[in-house]
């Protein structure tokens, strides 16, 4: 078994959808990024990557390609997954932590949960994702942006 870390964050910022866990959430802002800037599975990305030894969201998906602009962080996840299994390892769990002022996160969370589950291809009761706020303190408390940290374990693939 191995661990992965990863951490995101992004500026919130006016004409921009809100995309978090694969989920298009309503709110007046979104999220400022080179793709679709989904916070959370850019994390849960880069602790995939951390678990298979394969570095960073930057060094596969640089912001300066244009062929990952306004992409879909599913995509981006999907295309992390499947170099984990080209190496025989796939996903034994995770858990996540949005941390955001607003919107509350709650209703969307179990959408969150299949989709992410689905591209990783283990079962939803493997997926854990959490919404907390940061009690109105530093960037994320004024309402500038959100953070997203994730943890997982990968496994070598049963035959």
């Amino acid at each position: 078994m191995k661990v992965g870390f990863g951490y995101d964050s992004h500026r919130l910022v006016e004409g921009r959808r809100l995309v978090i866990g694969g989920v298009e959430v309503p709110f007046e802002k979104g999220l400022l990024g080179h793709s679709d800037a989904d916070v959370l599975l850019h994390a849960i990305g880069d602790a995939l990557l951390g678990a298979i030894g394969e570095g960073d969201l930057g060094r596969h998906f640089p912001d300066t390609d244009p062929a990952y602009r306004d992409m879909s962080s599913l995509l981006i996840l999907q295309k992390i997954n499947d170099m984990a299994e080209r190496k025989g390892l796939v996903v034994g769990n995770l858990d996540s932590t949005v941390i955001l002022e607003e919107p509350r996160l709650a209703e969307f969370v179990p959408l969150m949960v299949a989709r992410i589950a689905s591209v990783l291809g283990i079962e939803q009761s493997r997926v854990n994702v959490k919404a907390k706020t940061n009690e109105k303190m530093g960037f994320i408390g004024r309402g500038e942006g959100i953070a997203a940290f994730a943890v997982l374990t990968v496994k070598e693939k049963k035959a």
